[in-house]
């Protein structure tokens, strides 16, 4: 049976990365939804997102933005998100890169086509969350790539279980409408980059460490 794979915040771990895929295995019929924040703070943002794209020779794959792809891709026009390009680990997406001009060089059509959001079946797969009471096609992508608390702490009234990212915790947030996968990988040097694995709908989790949790 085919099953949809999340993954989120990477932040230029490379090995943890590559550990994570080993551990869940993907097959040609899954899907891995990448939920964002490929870039930023670790040492090989380039080689994650050529691992990314590379993975479409293995199954489906679905490419999200996160916050950090959204700075960096504003750093330039905006005084803002230059600033928080440059003060949250964008200073290692740019050594990996070799200058700030070869990340749009390099990888441009990558970070171009990068979605707000995907729906498979019963779940909504988004960076970092959704405006509670908002329509989701009235929903600003700074709040899917940005919001923490607004949406997490609250329940939603969406017709799907929520997958996301951004905000860290010590293992997967899991509630009823929602579940949160940052593991903070990037962050925390001993931090696992964490998955979830979707099938049957039912969840579990693996991360690069090999640790495994069944959700139900």
């Amino acid at each position: 049976m085919a099953r949809i794979i999340g993954i989120t915040d990477i932040h230029g771990e490379y090995e943890k990365l590559c550990a994570v895929l080993e551990n869940v295995s993907p097959q040609k019929d899954d899907t891995i939804v990448f939920m964002g924040d490929y870039i930023d703070r670790g040492a090989k943002s380039k080689d994650v997102v050529d691992k990314v794209i590379e993975m479409q020779d293995v199954c489906n794959c679905v490419y999200l933005i996160g916050s950090h792809e959204y700075a960096m891709l504003h750093a330039k026009s905006d005084d803002y998100y230059n600033y928080l390009f440059w003060n949250y680990g964008g200073d290692a997406t740019v050594k990996s890169y070799g200058s700030f001009e070869n990340i749009m060089k390099i990888h441009g059509d990558f970070f171009n086509n990068l979605k707000p959001y995907y729906i498979q079946g019963d779940y909504l797969f988004v960076h970092a969350g959704f405006r509670i009471g908002v329509p989701l096609e009235k929903q600003s992508l700074v709040d899917m790539v940005y919001i923490r608390s607004e949406f997490f702490n609250r329940k939603h009234d969406f017709p799907y279980k929520i997958i996301f990212g951004h905000t860290e915790f010590d293992s997967p947030l899991v509630k009823e409408d929602k579940i949160c996968i940052d593991t903070g990988c990037g962050k925390y040097k001993n931090a696992p980059l964490t998955a979830i694995i979707i099938e049957n709908d039912n969840e579990s989790f693996v991360n690069s460490d090999g640790e495994i949790l069944i959700c139900k």
